[in-house]
């Protein structure tokens, strides 16, 4: 269910925009946390503790909507039904028609008020960020249970996924300013999206200026933040150019956590009789002290990352998009010793893909398409290796005045002849104006990174003779429009997971193996609601549990395999008063066995004129707690600054 910016629910009758596109991507690699012994099964260890989280997330909630409840001003109309979401369906669709859970999370619309990327994930409460940087330096990012490897992130309908590893999957390579929301969908997307749509997808889409502007933004804050970001856009009839760059620095929350992130971007668009043309060129740079992030060591890690896309549309029923992405990688284990221990990877991916739909009277669409992925990587420690993969699909689906169903299927074929086909079948019926059911079920697929299959040191052990991990997701849910300011949703869902991929060992004293797991099972609930109240105000509240149950592992030790937040709560308040936009979060978490930790943040900005001040102030209880076992997160911090904005007549 999407949560937009503020506001109220339009009416069933209106439109969204239709200018939203698909997009794909995965990564893999395992981080070196603490060893757990597993159990026969998990998830909740019992009504004590699910009732501890009831307090945690209830008295928080209580205390930081009496803290933060000011005075409000209307704001922008806030759609629901007629929002138009791009996950889960082959063209994109209005929400109350989507039969699929997708959160559509604004970026842009929040502009000075969101310190980041991870931030906006954080609302949606099935989204897991497992944070060991801030501000994009890394970031693990999970979906309903699954593990990080098992979700796939997209760019404009492209895959920008890390065949290394899945650690690097979440290294957007465009710098935030240009990002207009991500779209997330809960289940598996490998029907429409492919390969590591297994657990879930995100789709980062960029924006498209209306206008021609300048931004120039600084801002400093605690532990040494030092922030500069430009974006120029300008429109001209049928074409537009946005570029934009920024940086952020920090000298670290504690010893060895400093980081250095750059980033650049220039993307064209332009409309012709032969339809859109979208060129997106983008460069990224990440260095940073990597402390405890894949054992007990002062390491030190250097990224960078290039990408380029081609998007031309062929008509209104046709869409070629050609892209390619480089990514590489250094670590070195001491910081102090760079000689001791140093691993360097280069990737690179290509890919291709056409797609087309038609009509078939009046209630029926086939979408179809066939795509091309290579990967390629030159590695030190890995060794050079590189894949291909090519694969077609084909959906159909009949809409109605009360409903829709959908049935599709993918074919993809993997270097060597091996073969894996993923069908999907989903369905909606509104049974009232105001309530929407919905059911899906689908099957998804993961291939080993590189990693995976070839990575050794003193306490790992590759597998090149790894399988796809692959998995039988189901949801069904309920969509409640209660009137034009409240709508919730409830989604009940199962995965049942076959050859997962994860990192296993006896004891202690042995090493971890890579190994495909037998059976894994997760069962879980969502729930989400929104209130649009009085002068602009708007609270939005959701929740989500997950179980698992870990026969399959016997008692083996394991890296990934559930290390999932069990329970997961958000509650978000947003407002205004004349010039002045604010937004107020409260997070509470739950890991696999361990206590509940919660988070608030909250920001302020001035979101007129051409000077604009911000504040950004997160973990304001500074809050101790680990995403990641054994990796600490950044405690209370301020930034502030001031935005300029000039628009052109």
């Amino acid at each position: 269910m999407r949560f937009p910016s503020v506001g109220k629910v339009t009416k069933q009758g209106e439109k969204g925009s239709e200018d939203f596109r698909a997009i794909l991507s995965l990564n893999p690699f395992g981080f070196r946390g603490a060893p757990r012994r597993c159990r026969s099964t998990a998830g909740y260890t019992g009504l004590m503790r699910l009732f501890d989280f009831s307090l945690w997330f209830g008295g928080g909630l209580c205390l930081g909507l009496a803290t933060f409840a000011v005075g409000q001003q209307p704001a922008a109309p806030l759609s629901v039904q007629e929002t138009v979401t791009v996950l889960g369906a082959a063209e994109p669709v209005a929400e109350g028609e989507n039969a699929r859970s997708v959160e559509t999370l604004p970026v842009a619309a929040q502009g000075t008020l969101l310190p980041e990327l991870a931030s906006a994930l954080r609302a949606d409460a099935s989204v897991f960020v497992q944070q060991r940087g801030p501000m994009g330096v890394q970031q693990d990012i999970s979906i309903r249970g699954g593990t990080f490897e098992q979700t796939l992130v997209l760019l404009n309908g492209l895959r920008i996924n890390d065949a290394e590893t899945s650690h690097f999957n979440f290294d957007i390579p465009v710098p935030m300013a240009t990002v207009a929301s991500l779209d997330v969908l809960h289940g598996t997307g490998s029907t429409l999206y492919g390969a590591d749509a297994l657990a879930g997808v995100i789709d980062v889409r960029t924006v498209k200026p209306e206008a021609s502007e300048l931004r120039l933004r600084a801002g400093v804050g605690s532990y040494g933040i030092n922030q500069q970001a430009v974006t120029a856009s300008g429109v001209r009839g049928r074409a537009s150019e946005m570029l934009a760059a920024g940086r952020d620095f920090s000298t670290g929350f504690i010893a060895d956590r400093d980081y250095r992130s750059e980033s650049a971007s220039s993307e064209s668009r332009v409309t012709t009789s032969l339809g859109d043309t979208d060129l997106l060129l983008a460069g990224s740079d990440r260095a940073f002290g990597a402390d405890q992030f894949y054992g007990a060591y002062p390491s030190y890690e250097r990224t960078k990352g290039w990408f380029s896309s081609l998007a031309q549309a062929l008509g209104a029923k046709t869409l070629a998009q050609v892209a390619y992405r480089r990514h590489s990688d250094i670590y070195v284990l001491f910081r102090d010793n760079p000689a001791y221990y140093k691993n360097q990877h280069i990737d690179e991916s290509w890919q291709g893909a056409v797609r087309r739909h038609d009509d078939v009277g009046k209630h029926l669409q086939i979408f179809y398409g066939v795509e091309e992925n290579t990967d390629e990587i030159g590695s030190n420690s890995l060794g050079h290796h590189g894949r291909n993969r090519g694969e077609g699909y084909v959906s159909a689906e009949l809409r109605g005045a009360r409903g829709s169903l959908t049935a599709g299927v993918r074919e993809e074929v993997f270097s060597g002849g091996n073969t894996v086909a993923a069908p999907m079948f989903a369905g909606a019926l509104r049974v009232h104006e105001k309530f929407k059911l919905r059911a899906s079920a689908g099957y998804g697929y993961r291939i080993p990174t590189f990693v995976d299959l070839y990575y050794n040191d003193p306490t790992t052990i590759s597998n090149p003779t790894l399988k796809p991990e692959s998995a039988w997701n189901y949801d069904g849910g309920v969509d409640w429009y209660a009137s034009d300011r409240i709508a919730v949703s409830v989604t009940g869902f199962a995965a049942r997971q076959h050859d997962a991929i994860d990192y296993v060992r006896a004891s202690s004293d042995a090493k971890y193996q890579a190994q495909n797991l037998r059976d894994l099972s997760f069962n879980g609930v969502e729930v989400s609601g929104q209130v649009g109240l009085a002068h602009g105000q708007q609270v939005r509240l959701a929740y989500t549990a997950t179980i698992g149950a870990q026969d399959a592992l016997q008692g083996l030790q394991s890296r990934f395999v559930f290390n999932q937040a069990v329970n997961n709560a958000n509650a978000e308040w947003s407002g205004g008063w004349k010039q002045i936009s604010t937004t107020a979060r409260l997070g509470v978490t739950q890991r696999y066995q361990q206590t509940p930790f919660s988070v608030v943040d909250f920001s302020v900005a001035r979101n007129r004129s051409w000077w604009r001040p911000y504040l950004q102030m997160t973990n304001l209880a500074n809050t101790g707690y680990q995403e990641i076992a054994g990796i600490r997160n950044q405690g209370r911090a301020f930034v502030g600054g001031v935005e300029l904005v000039f628009r052109g007549k």
